[in-house]
Order: C-alpha cells, then sequence, then structure tokens
C-alpha cells in the first residue's frame, strides 16, 4: 500500500524577532510537532529594500522605517549555517525564501535543497533565473498573484527543467474563511498538473485539513509561541501544540485518502451482521388464526431467528397457524401459506 504523504511546512518568517536564541528555540520546538520542513525568510536589507519601502502593517516599537526592521531581522552567514545544522540535526529540512540576488547567493552557500518563492517574487524575473539556474525545486506561493500572473511566472520557469509546485495563498492576515480559496487547489490542479497545496494565513488548522482533504500534498503555516506575542503574523500563526494537532490530522486524513474501500464487498462484516441484523417478531400475544398487520410487528436481534425484517411484507395479511407469545420471533411454518 502507497501512503500518499502530505508534506507539512512550518514558517518561521520573522517570529523569532531578530533573535538567534528564540529562532533556535523555534527549532526545538517545530521538531516536536513531526513537521516536515521548517522555513525561514533570509532578508539581507541593503540588498532587497530601501528606505522608500512602506510597512505593510505598522506594529513596530522599535523600528522607525521597514528598512530597519529587515536589517535588524538579519543573521550572518555562519549565523545561517548554525541554523541549517541544528535544523538537519533534529530531523528538519531547512527552507528558507530569498528576497534578493544576494540572499540566494547566501543559500546557494548553505546547500539549500530546493526554494520556496513569496508571492510579491513572482514578477522577480532577475531572481527567478538565478534560483532556476540551480536546477533545484521550486514552490511558488501564488498570494497576490493572478492566474494571468501565475501563468508567466510558470511559463518563464518551465524552459529551464526545475520541478514546480504551487500553493494556493491569500494575502491577508489573518485570513477570513471566506478568502481562503479552497476552489483554487482543485483549479490548480485541473490547469497546471502540478503539486499544489496551500498556505494558510486563518491562525486555525481548520483549512490545511480541508486542502489535504481535497487532494493538497503541501501545506504550510506560520508559527509563533503564542498569540499575543509581538509581531505583524502572530494572530495568523499557529502555536506548537496547535501544529502538533494539524500534523496528526494531516497524516490521518492523507492516509484516509490513499486507502480505497470497495463498497460492492462486504464479507468482512458477515459475523457482525448475524449480531445486528434483525429478525421479524410480533410485539404482543396473538392466538391462532389471527390475521396480521403491520402493527402486530416488531424487529428484534439477532439475524436468522425468524424470517428477516427485510421481508415485513410478505406476512401482513398472513393468518398464524398457532398461538404466539408477546415478542416471538416469527418463522416461515408460523404462518399458514
Amino acid at each position: 500500500m502507497q501512503i500518499n504523504t502530505v508534506e507539512v511546512i512550518v514558517e518561521i518568517a520573522q517570529a523569532h524577532e531578530g533573535s538567534l536564541g528564540i529562532l533556535h528555540s523555534y527549532i526545538d520546538a517545530v521538531a516536536e510537532t513531526g513537521a516536515d520542513v521548517i522555513k525561514f525568510q533570509t532578508h539581507i536589507a541593503e540588498a532587497e529594500s530601501s528606505i522608500f519601502e512602506p510597512f505593510r502593517v505598522k506594529f513596530s516599537y522599535e523600528d522607525a522605517t521597514r528598512y530597519d526592521y529587515w536589517e535588524r531581522m538579519e543573521f550572518s552567514e555562519e549565523q545561517w549555517a548554525g541554523i541549517k545544522e541544528h535544523c538537519e540535526r533534529v530531523g528538519l529540512e531547512f527552507m528558507s525564501s530569498p528576497f534578493s540576488q544576494a540572499a540566494v547567493d547566501l543559500l546557494e552557500r548553505l546547500q539549500v535543497k530546493r526554494y520556496k518563492i513569496a508571492s510579491g517574487e513572482l514578477s522577480n524575473f532577475l531572481m527567478l533565473e538565478k534560483i532556476a539556474r540551480t536546477g533545484k525545486p521550486i514552490i511558488l506561493s501564488s498570494g497576490m498573484g493572478s492566474y494571468a500572473e501565475i501563468e508567466r511566472t510558470l511559463n518563464f520557469l518551465k524552459p529551464f527543467g526545475n520541478e514546480l509546485s504551487l500553493m494556493q495563498c491569500t494575502t491577508a492576515y489573518p485570513t477570513r474563511p471566506d478568502q481562503i480559496g479552497l476552489n483554487v487547489i482543485t483549479e490548480m490542479q485541473e490547469k497546471y498538473g502540478l503539486r499544489v497545496g496551500l498556505s494558510d494565513h486563518s491562525g486555525t488548522i481548520f483549512p490545511s485539513l480541508a486542502a489535504v482533504t481535497l487532494g493538497a500534498e503541501l501545506v504550510e503555516v506560520h508559527a509563533v509561541f503564542h498569540k499575543k506575542m509581538f509581531g505583524p503574523d502572530t494572530v495568523a500563526s499557529l502555536t506548537p501544540e496547535e501544529i502538533k494537532e494539524l500534523v496528526r490530522g494531516v497524516r490521518f486524513i492523507s492516509e484516509s485518502r490513499s486507502c480505497t474501500i470497495d463498497k460492492s464487498q462486504n464479507q468482512q462484516y458477515a459475523e457482525l451482521k448475524k449480531i445486528f441484523e434483525k429478525s421479524l417478531a410480533i410485539n404482543k400475544a396473538l392466538p391462532a388464526g389471527h390475521v396480521l398487520t403491520v402493527e402486530d410487528l416488531e424487529s428484534k436481534k439477532p439475524a436468522n431467528h425468524g424470517l428477516p425484517a427485510t421481508d415485513y411484507k410478505s406476512v401482513i395479511g398472513k393468518r398464524l397457524k398457532k398461538n404466539l407469545e408477546k415478542y416471538a420471533f416469527l418463522t416461515a411454518e408460523d404462518i399458514e401459506v
């Protein structure tokens, strides 16, 4: 039996708030959830941003500009190497989304296995070509992209021959139920014939479980130690305990989808059917010669102790050959032909 395992990706993003110690704490916490991949974002402020970049959400008490925020989220190459080593030591694949050419160079020196592309980078063909030329698998988030924009990016990447996957994603933090777009998962599968998943920002486990039921092969959620922590994504994230439950649900549903049941066969229930199915009986004491009506009948367990309950219409209007006690089973020998 081949079980199609769904990959669970846990996004830390900037939940570490620039603290190397907190980041390493997340690695240990995610390892305990049973997830497959832990994903970060590799930001190099001077390469990707400028002082003109506006805040998506003005949440920070300590960063005057978005550029300052990205600077605070940076780690050195040596620190990234230690992060990757820690992930692999606890059984997690290290993944990080780049946001600049320089970040791709850094991740290549770290020898990442594959790339996850944020939806804001779908049009960054300069960076995408650099990644495509590595030959490594690429997972594309569709968040802010229309079908036309997604197809433009896919058409750009396909000649390079990389393994491509798509993630349905809604750029809203948190994402409301009416914004999830579960319909897009099957639409993408039919349109593109690629592995398709869901990158979810709802702050609940429900969309990912629904997506797996629909055939998603990857799910991604954000992680946070507590939903009241500082940061722009905390309300759209899951706690380690919620992620653990999500992983349990994903594994259960994935196995269920991989194991088909032949509903035309039920031989395995032969003995149980003898216990639970019913035989016809009467619901009151009746004399010989009584003409049976439906009001006289009851059905009682087990099967094969009287006429089957399915045949109740066949006895209506028939005459009893003998006296029967209340709740006696009704057999063919009790009835005049």
